[in-house]
């Protein structure tokens, strides 16, 4: 489907959209990818709703990602025999590997990772940090705080450690197994949680095979630290704003935003801004000005896809919420102020000749008439080297490879179409030419630029770039070939 924006839209699923038309729905009011959620609906729910998505894109002949969400470790205190219990500032609360059910003084924490890693002074979060602890002293199995910050406790709360790397897999028994099925199933990308460290992903991949590309949440400091080494190793990046917002102070989550969705844009890895963009709209038709301004500012840093959450998923007004999103979007792209921005922020990049190709391709599109730049890519790099660009002009994304256009689906302004293999470059330039007349980026009066790496079928390798007319009688008189 012909979209006239760049940024992508993901959009989770959940029972807000289980009816088989409301996918379909969603997807004409704008949504590119969706997020099945693994910690929510066992594997026969993941399968049909990915059994949907697939018949839906069918249905449409358009390429539509799917973005598997792995749980990772979840770290809870146990149960009290009489809670919930108020905890008060300044007193003391004991957490433990005891099983015995808690109290107003103590209660278990069954992660005996935690107490491996905590020292006197480290920082405690229980509750989505609403209860802020901090040990006072600990050992194997124990660690005695003082309440920092007082509220209220209760069964199996969720608990964050946010100032040491704690000695914890990303993946979980439950994970691998999640990821096995998903990866048969056929999913697109694999978002990664708990990411502390690089190996975490390399981990990861190791699983895969190959057979999705992985995504790296940041959601702790920890990763936030390591993010050049993890980026490296990642196929793309989320960033999770949500528990960063929990382990960081919340005014250091807008600049680490613009710092990674930058480092992001600059690698050439698609990136997601995530977490609470719209969330007045799970209950309300209309979002707030404040949630319109800041999915407007992931537009205009540049971001490739901006997340719904709860609002696809669970919320009342779904439709309405990626019609939102995609408007905003629009309106932001069409401001000439977008365009300033974004290329005052685009980070020049001359390693390779295929740096310079698509770098070339960008600038002739920018001083000429130009309709579209056509990029075949089997493997997706070098569609992914021309979205670094940011550029101006439409990107056609051509490939015969299914799997590649649906994971450029949440690529920044990739427009994918899947077309018959090539074997030499100007049966390319053709292909180009018909598809972007085909998918009205082009008129017969235009041109086009085309891009592709020769020979065929290397990743890496673009190295070639044609100015093409797109008049018809060209392409069926052989001129072009």
């Amino acid at each position: 489907m012909k979209r006239h924006r760049n940024g992508k839209i993901v959009a989770p699923l959940g029972p807000a959209s289980d009816p088989d038309e409301m996918i379909r729905n969603l997807v004409e009011a704008g949504a590119d990818v969706f997020r099945l959620n693994m910690s929510h609906g066992d594997h026969a729910d993941i399968a049909r709703r990915h059994g949907i998505i697939r018949q839906v894109e069918r249905d449409l002949g358009s390429p539509i990602a799917i973005l598997a969400d792995l749980q990772g470790p979840k770290l809870r205190v146990g149960t009290f025999a009489d809670g919930p219990y108020e905890l008060v500032v300044g007193a003391s609360f004991r957490l433990d590997l005891d099983p015995a059910e808690g109290d107003a003084t103590r209660v278990q924490l069954p992660h005996k990772e935690i107490f491996d890693a905590l020292e006197p002074g480290s920082t405690l979060l229980v509750n989505d940090g609403k209860i802020r602890l901090s040990v006072k002293d600990c050992g194997l199995d124990f660690a005695n705080c003082v309440v920092e910050v007082g509220g209220t406790i209760s069964n199996r709360k969720g608990v964050n450690v946010p100032d040491v790397v704690l000695p914890l897999a990303a993946l979980s028994d439950k994970d691998r197994k999640d990821l096995e099925f998903v990866c048969a199933l056929g999913v697109d990308w694999l978002a990664l949680s708990f990411v502390q460290r690089a190996a975490d992903v390399e981990e990861a991949r190791l699983l895969t095979r190959g057979r999705a590309s992985i995504l790296s949440k940041i959601e702790k400091p920890a990763a936030v630290k390591a993010f050049d080494d993890i980026l490296e190793v990642s196929d793309g990046v989320m960033v999770a704003r949500g528990d960063l917002g929990v382990e960081l102070p919340v005014q250091n989550v807008p600049p680490i935003q613009k710092r990674l969705v930058r480092k992001c844009r600059a690698a050439g890895k698609p990136v997601i801004v995530a977490t609470q963009m719209l969330e007045s709209m799970i209950e309300s038709p209309m979002p707030t000005r404040a949630e319109v301004s800041d999915v407007a500012t992931a537009i205009y840093e540049g971001a490739d896809a901006i997340m719904l959450s709860a609002e696809s998923a669970a919320g009342q007004f779904p439709i309405e919420a990626v019609t939102t999103m995609s408007n905003v979007a629009f309106e932001v792209e069409s401001d000439p102020t977008y365009t300033q921005i974004i290329e005052a922020s685009r980070t020049a990049v001359r390693t390779s000749v295929a740096d310079g190709i698509v770098a070339a391709a960008r600038e002739i599109a920018e001083t000429t008439k130009v309709a579209a730049i056509c990029c075949f890519s089997e493997s997706g790099t070098t569609a992914l080297l021309v979205a670094r660009e940011r550029t101006r002009v439409p990107i056609l994304a051509l490939t015969s490879v299914e799997r590649t256009a649906r994971r450029l689906c949440l690529s920044w302004g990739t427009n994918c179409v899947i077309v018959e293999p090539v074997d030499r470059f100007k049966m390319a330039v053709v292909a180009a030419v018909r598809a972007a007349l085909a998918q009205g980026y082009a008129t017969e009066k235009d041109q086009i630029v085309v891009t592709a790496g020769v020979p065929f079928n290397t990743p890496g390798s673009t190295n070639i770039l044609r100015v093409a007319p797109c008049e018809e009688r060209l392409i069926f008189s052989g001129e072009l070939e």
